[in-house]
């Protein structure tokens, strides 16, 4: 079995959503809602797909924008027996610079709603390396689970997250010809700290680079990790599910 740990599956991403799904089988997809307004759409899909989980959250582009009513929402949604996670949230001041304290806030405001309802946290971090590390240790209840979707700062970085216990959500940037830091990780760090994802329909891997991305083209992931450690695919995709099955308590 394989588990696609992180993709977007929603309407306005596909047009063959059906077909995306079915390719997978009975392989595990666990859908990311990033916005409020996604929330039903989810919510109907976990509850008509076996494989199907979900994790919900308000993503930080919408800090500047959310109202208290759409934190209820995804705080309604966690009562969810499918909703294994709160995500992604955190923080971008890739784009968004300007207002990094309604960032910080919104993502403590999610991170508590974790605590209580006792839900992994997906972490979507982008230039704010340091504010990230320094929230998640200081809020974080130390009982709760945690990934760092699309992991991409440096190896030093990785080590001190992994070592508490984060693990790494590992994409189709692995994949790619010049990318060396994430290579570096992955020969590094032991394969229990990976998480395989897509992140659907963006950064499709190596060799469908410009193409939509699906979660069945997780398995391009999977074979790079095996080819980078040395070891089987089988391996890799067995190491990589028990990862995902425990990081988000998922009982198969």
């Amino acid at each position: 079995m394989m588990i696609d740990s992180h993709c977007h599956l929603l309407k306005e991403d596909y047009e063959n959503k059906e077909e995306v799904i079915k390719k997978m089988k009975d392989n595990i997809i666990i859908v990311s809602g990033a916005s409020p307004k996604d929330i039903d759409e989810i919510i109907e899909l976990i509850n008509n797909y076996k494989n199907i989980y979900a994790t919900i959250g308000i993503h930080p582009e919408f800090a500047s924008t959310y109202t208290e009513e759409d934190l209820l929402k995804v705080e309604k949604s966690l009562t969810h027996p499918k909703v294994v996670g709160i995500g992604e949230i955190g923080l971008d001041y890739h784009y968004g610079k300007e207002n990094k304290e309604k960032q910080k806030e919104l993502f403590i405001k999610q991170i508590n709603l974790a605590n209580t309802y006792n839900k992994t946290i997906v972490i979507h971090s982008r230039d704010a390396k340091e504010d990230t590390y320094n929230i998640i240790e200081k809020y974080k209840a130390k009982n709760i689970n945690c990934n760092m979707h699309c992991y991409s700062y440096d190896l030093e970085m990785a080590k001190k997250i992994t070592s508490q216990g984060i693990t790494l959500g590992i994409g189709g940037i692995l994949t790619f010809k010049n990318e060396k830091n994430l290579k570096e990780i992955v020969r590094t760090l032991d394969l229990s700290n990976f998480l395989l994802e897509t992140d659907s329909p963006y950064l499709s891997p190596e060799p469908l680079r410009g193409k939509q991305n699906e979660p069945y083209n997780i398995i391009y992931v999977a074979k790079k990790i095996a080819e980078l450690k040395d070891i089987t695919l089988e391996k890799v995709l067995e190491e990589t599910t028990k990862n995902t099955l425990r990081q988000f308590v998922i009982k198969r």
